[in-house]
């Protein structure tokens, strides 16, 4: 894509070539900054979460289900979503929504 653009430019328009790489540049750094660094932060927030799970914890799953944790291994966790009803999930699909008290 740069070169596609270094090579539009005129021999004799280096101030044109020069402003078009500066305009390139200064994308890719709003491409980073509203995109790419809010999006990593999100994950390792995610990630944190998931790290912090402890037995007994109320959580969601990314498909909607509801649960206690009841046993965390590795790279799994068991959630008990009804009485004596288990069912064992690997740890990405445990999201960070929030969970309200139905008491």
């Amino acid at each position: 894509m740069l070169s596609i653009l270094l090579q539009a430019a005129a021999p004799g328009q280096g101030g044109s070539m020069m402003s078009s790489l500066v305009m390139i540049v200064l994308i890719f750094v709003i491409f980073y900054f509203f995109m790419i660094r809010p999006q990593r932060k999100r994950q390792k927030e995610l990630d944190n979460f998931r790290a912090s799970l402890q037995v007994g914890d109320q959580v969601v799953t990314i498909g909607g289900i509801y649960g206690k944790v009841a046993e965390i291994g590795a790279d799994y966790i068991v959630l008990e979503v009804s009485n004596n009803v288990k069912i064992k999930f690997d740890k990405n699909a445990i999201s960070n929504g929030s969970m309200q008290n139905n008491n």
